[in-house]
């Protein structure tokens, strides 16, 4: 998990990002520094949390074992996984995520509704490590 950039349970779970309150830009992954458009003079960034629904932008799967330098352990097993880009309408951000386990790209489309859920990304006998994925709406894990 990265500190910050989500929280909540269930349906009070959200992505979190900030907004410029000179410009209103919204950042996702959040920023804390400076606001990173570059039309802006800068203002203050505040925490906010993003939709939790948004539209398929585009999808893709990804079928092979990430090469290096992403470090993978080769005595798992990996497991194929579709990945989507998901427009917030109201934050006018396309955020990338993978998609709900059991979603394959053969349930997807551009355009089709989906929502943000808690996800887990690996986990071992010490740590869960945990993330968010996309799930089409009316889904139910």
């Amino acid at each position: 998990m990265v500190a910050g950039w989500f929280a909540g349970d269930g349906d009070d779970f959200r992505l979190l990002g900030t907004r410029c309150s000179a410009c209103a830009s919204v950042f996702f992954p959040r920023e804390d520094h400076h606001c990173r458009n570059p039309a802006c003079p800068g203002g203050e960034l505040h925490e906010v949390p993003l939709s939790r629904r948004g539209h398929i932008w585009s999808f893709t799967d990804s079928r092979y074992r990430p090469p290096s330098p992403y470090v993978t352990d080769p005595e798992l097993s990996w497991e194929p996984c579709a990945f989507m880009a998901v427009e917030l309408g109201a934050e006018r951000m396309v955020v990338l995520g993978q998609a709900a386990p059991g979603t394959t790209v053969a349930d997807l489309a551009v355009g089709m509704e989906v929502e943000v859920v808690p996800g887990v990304l690996h986990e071992d006998a010490e740590t869960t490590w945990t993330t968010w994925h996309w799930r089409p709406t009316g889904v139910t894990a």
